[in-house]
């Protein structure tokens, strides 16, 4: 009877912990590249499953709509949203892999289906699949805080406590202040620490007495002196609006953000951060071409600084 106790009480710790995954996970739906650091896909849950991605839209003409698309990823990625929010994870996952077929080198994709699979698995808390898709994702923008924070999960379930912990402060180290799943990732943080007798209360006012700011949470080391601090990130403001947009009103959102870096940096071209950001949104809306451009331009700016910036480059996939 002791035996079983334990085993109960031991089963009921995990059910508990996967719940704190699944909570942080849905805070963690915030989707499309901004400067600097990923504003997630929206938040889940809650909604019916035929209110759409837009109030105006149901799922059956959001389903229409990307039937009739033609090479675009954007009415799969709309669906997708839409069954999400509605629970249904399945049809989410497929919608998401659609999207995937059209663009492959899009990240936050990627951690989108590795989320929905996770959300839609009855038994795995981590499947095989969702674990490849977030790790697809990391290939591809290693600053992808969806996937990191899902690859953490897999080390706590492989029951390396502390390397999971360890992860998520990483994580937290890199998000800005004020972001929409913080207090969440603090919370798991407390939780797992507490679960396994590691104190980590230390350990978190440290990260957050360190933060690095916004602006370069996501770039390089300054190395600019006083120029970055006129280029700014999104603020915690605006990365929570993003939260009851549709993916397309986010991805229009990031492409004006980033437009308006790009056009702060014409007159700032010695702001090395704000090129690295830059490429980094580039890479991370899904336009190698113009992160390329943006290299180009930066060295062509800054040519003492060209081995530095090649390297920041590269360490982002653009060549």
């Amino acid at each position: 009877m002791e035996t079983d106790n334990r085993q109960a009480t031991q089963g009921a710790g995990e059910s508990g912990r996967r719940a704190g995954w699944i909570l942080l996970g849905g805070a963690l739906l915030l989707a499309a590249g901004s400067i600097g650091y990923n504003i997630y896909e929206g938040s889940g849950g809650g909604a019916d499953a035929t209110a759409a991605a837009d109030s105006q839209l149901t799922i059956a003409q959001l389903q229409a709509a990307a039937e009739a698309s033609s090479g675009e990823a954007a009415p799969w990625s709309d669906l997708a949203f839409a069954y999400f929010q509605g629970g249904d994870f399945a049809e989410a996952a497929e919608a998401y892999r659609r999207a995937l077929a059209i663009t492959p080198d899009t990240a936050v994709l990627w951690s989108a289906l590795g989320e929905a699979l996770v959300m839609g698995s009855a038994r795995d808390p981590l499947p095989p699949e969702a674990l490849e898709a977030f790790e697809k994702a990391l290939a591809l923008d290693a600053t992808d805080p969806r996937a990191r924070y899902f690859l953490a999960v897999k080390k706590d379930i492989d029951k390396d406590h502390e390397g999971a912990i360890a992860a998520w402060l990483a994580l937290l180290a890199d998000t800005p202040a004020g972001a929409p799943w913080e207090a969440d990732l603090v919370r798991t943080i407390e939780q797992v620490g507490a679960m396994n007798e590691i104190d980590v209360a230390p350990r978190i006012a440290k990260v957050q007495d360190n933060r690095t700011p916004a602006i370069l949470a996501s770039g390089a080391a300054s190395t600019a002196g006083s120029a970055a601090a006129e280029v700014r990130g999104p603020s915690a403001a605006e990365v929570a609006a993003a939260g009851a947009m549709t993916p397309s009103q986010q991805r229009e959102m990031a492409e004006g953000m980033v437009a308006q870096l790009e056009t702060r940096l014409q007159g700032q071209p010695d702001n090395l951060d704000g090129w690295v950001m830059l490429m980094r949104s580039r890479i991370t809306l899904g336009e190698p071409a113009k992160a390329k451009a943006a290299l180009e331009a930066a060295v062509k700016a800054n040519p003492a600084e060209a081995a530095e910036l090649r390297q920041q480059a590269q360490a982002l996939g653009v060549s």
